[in-house]
């Protein structure tokens, strides 16, 4: 093959995967966007299963609410009694880091979660602290791997690769792999492979139910630890559309209140 044959080759190999990856970024902001509220209200149950047959119970409240560029969430445990007031505040910036505090009633006193930290685990759950809010899709290389069937739906196929070590250190994993469903853009569930690319853990999605502005959410996710068969799932109890507090509850000097 002569010079242009190879330029020309290595053209459409580039542009396919040009291609590709701006489909994989599509396909992850469409199933953001049709689970995207603009405010909501919701109890849940958290429940830590340790792999052994012990099973710790939480009840959460959360209130999430959009103010100009920033989405602002509460999230407040309301029992067992030892965790009660223990209160987290994000803010999800819509073009840089999230800021997240949180509130220990027995410190009687607030603090910043640094960003090594957003990738710990949430509450002592398999959930991390970054699951709690929205990542930001320009942290990340996306690659498109086909598609596959999950529960009979056909799916996506999309991994999202931190860009640097320092954004892999906040999200706690090296790559994520989810399987969006082609008909409606919903996540059924998604692989974390940690840094010695092991697959260890994976959050499934289900109870999808339609609200009444057309966007999906999902009542019952679960997260799986494959390597101490340790899992959390969180159990939607109450959902309501629309939240009404104002903005100055969703304030670092209002928590505990």
């Amino acid at each position: 093959m002569n010079v242009l044959g190879l330029f020309l080759a290595a053209s459409i190999i580039a542009s396919g995967t040009i291609t590709r990856a701006q489909d994989a970024r599509k396909i992850s902001d469409d199933a953001s966007k049709a689970i995207e509220f603009s405010s909501l209200e919701m109890v849940s149950t958290l429940r830590i299963n340790d792999g052994k047959g012990g099973v710790r119970i939480r009840q959460v409240a959360n209130a999430t609410r959009k103010f100009g560029g920033v989405t602002k969430t509460m999230i407040k445990f309301l029992a067992p009694p030892y965790v009660k007031g223990t209160t987290m505040l994000i803010y999800d910036y819509e073009d840089k880091d999230d800021d997240m505090w949180i509130f220990l009633p027995s410190l009687r006193k607030s603090r910043r979660i640094i960003s090594s930290e957003k990738g710990k685990s949430f509450m002592g759950s398999e959930f991390s602290n970054a699951d709690m809010s929205k990542p930001n899709l320009d942290d990340f290389n996306w690659k498109m791997y086909g598609s596959e069937l999950v529960d009979s739906k056909d799916c996506w196929v999309v991994e999202a690769k931190p860009k640097n070590a320092a954004i892999e250190d906040e999200n706690g994993y090296a790559r994520k792999v989810s399987f969006i469903e082609k008909a409606t853009s919903l996540t059924l569930k998604a692989d974390y492979y940690d840094f010695d690319d092991r697959k260890f853990k994976t959050m499934t999605f289900s109870d999808y139910r339609r609200q009444s502005n057309g966007k999906h959410f999902a009542f019952n996710m679960e997260m799986k630890n494959h390597l101490n068969n340790r899992f959390s799932e969180i159990t939607v109890d109450k959902f309501q559309l629309g939240s009404n507090p104002d903005e100055s509850s969703f304030s670092v000097v209002t928590l505990g209140n």
